[in-house]
């Protein structure tokens, strides 16, 4: 077990990510709770995404930035080495083929940091709407 010296909360792995102290409420604040090198790639997320689903509501969700509009359409995270991009498993059976240069599971899509291809993300998030499949 691992205790996290800052707020005291006990975990399994030693180091395991998480919020010390108050949830974000927004999109931004998460975005600012995150490493400084970490920011610049995760705002760009943010700016594909809200450009890709015009009318979605930005929220936090399962403590993940959240696009909604009648159900989640999908979300995002930060992790130590990528962004977690998740728009469901039809998504990533749907883009198999333009996904190959990333680290995918099913409705997981591992993006390295400074590895972002907005032309993909952005038609995967539209495809998401558009097709009521979602994370």
């Amino acid at each position: 077990m691992w205790k996290c010296p800052k707020c005291g909360k006990t975990f399994k792995n030693t180091n395991q990510s998480h919020y010390c102290g108050e949830k974000p409420k927004t999109i931004k604040e998460y975005i600012i709770s995150q490493d400084k090198d970490k920011q610049a790639d995760l705002f760009l997320m943010r700016q594909i995404l809200r450009q890709a689903l015009p009318g979605a509501e930005e929220r936090i969700s399962w403590s993940m930035p959240t696009y909604w509009k009648n159900h989640s359409i999908l979300h995002f995270a930060a992790a130590k080495k990528h962004i977690g991009f998740y728009p469901g498993p039809e998504a990533v059976m749907e883009f198999k083929e333009d996904l190959k240069k990333y680290s995918v599971d099913k409705g997981t899509i591992r993006i390295p940091y400074g590895n972002i291809d907005i032309d993909l993300v952005k038609k995967i998030a539209q495809w998401c709407l558009n097709t009521g499949n979602h994370a």
